[in-house]
């Protein structure tokens, strides 16, 4: 035993999921500890935030007069201010209209900034309309000219209090982060209610994860109780569990989970049973096929006629032999069930506020997903971790396993091969 487990340890996919595992379990420690807080906690203005860090403009504000030698003033701050506010439609209908007026734009990159506002500046006359050019066109090209004037002309924000003036922020200041007392970072950035999609992912993930490990082991403890008692006793009481199973087998496991939760209604309790519910048939079908090959098998018949009741046979002598094949199978159910939970909850019969959970994360912010794919490719991708990490997990033991198995076939067949050799010897001689 110790020796398999060493070896199942020191398996590369043990390693390479345990080392995945790990990290992910040190996100789920350590994010909360630097940003405590409820899961669910609003802190933006019911919109999705972009990934990034956040500066406290109020803080920012109040930097400057406190601390005028750590301030910078950068000459090119208005190129790039204007760069990132003329987008690519602006520069467009820029073009355009220069192009009615006759300007020359030979050699001209729209995309130049500086040369593209310089010719628009000196040639932009806000009566002027082609022929063919409607009131609304003129209209918008005089809008655009009045967007770069305000871009351009004003110099510097005044920060007042009480008709007090607290501050003068110019155009051209540029203040130290390290130095501004509210700063916040977040890595994806928030929700389309305003919450922190990285908190809310933390505690999703406990939920998920945990729900599926209660799911996974009281479907295991069920199906291998199960199927160890109707191979071992058999008659009618095998009959009986088997057409159970069979009948809960007739259904895909979601479709019977959907429709448990359904009648049973939300909440993680309901989820939970939904996913045993389907789910103990695969292990009482597993332990019951194993037991069968075991009963007869010479070490069991010693056992009964050593005397030893038939529950002292099932556990110490049945069970340790059928254990392997279930525990890969429950590496695989624990991500199976957590793949489950998230459709559930992703149609609204799983887990409910306050308590989050990845499906339902993924049905918020589905709507979407063009504009914010950060809310909804962060939960699928944990999805995804933990799953191949179970999946790593569950095929290190059965490669372990299998390979014992393949050496004791191996180790017998050679002794079988060698006693038939001193047979034949014998006979001969």
């Amino acid at each position: 035993m110790k020796n398999t487990l060493r070896n199942v340890f020191h398996s590369g996919k043990f390693v390479a999921g345990f080392v995945i595992f790990v990290f992910l379990l040190v996100t789920i420690i350590v994010y909360p500890l630097i940003n405590p807080g409820s899961p669910l906690e609003q802190i933006g203005v019911g919109t999705f935030a972009r990934p990034g860090t956040y500066v406290s403009l109020y803080d920012a504000a109040k930097t400057n007069p406190d601390r005028e030698r750590e301030t910078l003033r950068l000459a090119d701050a208005d190129d790039k201010r204007l760069a990132k506010a003329l987008s690519d439609s602006d520069r467009v209908l820029m073009v355009e209209w220069l192009g009615l007026k006759g300007v020359d734009l030979e050699g001209i990159d729209y995309q130049d900034t500086e040369a593209l506002l310089e010719l628009w500046h000196a040639n932009y006359d806000a009566s002027f309309k082609p022929k063919g050019m409607t009131s609304a066109a003129q209209k918008k090209y005089k809008r655009l000219n009045d967007a770069l004037l305000d871009l351009q002309t004003a110099d510097a924000l005044s920060v007042m209090s009480d008709g007090e003036q607290l501050s003068l922020i110019r155009k051209t200041d540029y203040v130290n982060v390290g130095t501004v007392t509210n700063v916040k970072f977040l890595p994806l950035g928030t929700d389309n209610f305003g919450r922190d999609v990285l908190k809310e992912l933390v505690g999703a993930t406990k939920t998920s994860l945990g729900v599926g490990l209660v799911a996974g082991i009281v479907a295991t403890l069920l199906g291998l109780a199960m199927g160890l008692l109707s191979g071992y006793v058999g008659g009618a009481f095998d009959s009986a569990v088997m057409r159970i199973t069979d009948a809960f087998m007739a259904f895909p496991a979601l479709v019977l989970g959907i429709a448990i939760a359904g009648l049973l209604g939300g909440g993680l309790n309901n989820a939970i049973i939904a996913l045993v519910v389907p789910g103990w048939t695969r292990f009482a079908r597993l332990a019951r096929s194993s037991v069968l090959s075991l009963k007869e098998r010479p070490f069991i018949q010693a056992a009964i006629m050593s005397g030893l009741s038939r529950p002292v046979i099932a556990l110490r002598h049945v069970l340790p032999n059928i254990l392997p094949p279930l525990v890969v199978m429950a590496c695989l159910d624990v991500g199976g069930s957590m793949l489950n939970l998230a459709g559930l909850s992703f149609l609204g019969l799983g887990a409910s506020p306050p308590s989050p959970e990845l499906g339902a994360m993924i049905n918020q912010a589905s709507n979407t997903m063009q504009t914010t794919p950060w809310a909804v490719f962060a939960p699928g991708a944990v999805i995804l971790i933990v799953v191949v990490v179970l999946n790593l997990f569950g095929d290190a033991v059965n490669d372990v396993l299998g390979k014992h198995h393949v050496d004791k076939v191996r180790v017998k067949s050679i002794f079988g091969k060698r006693k038939a050799y001193e047979e034949n010897e014998r006979e001969t001689a």
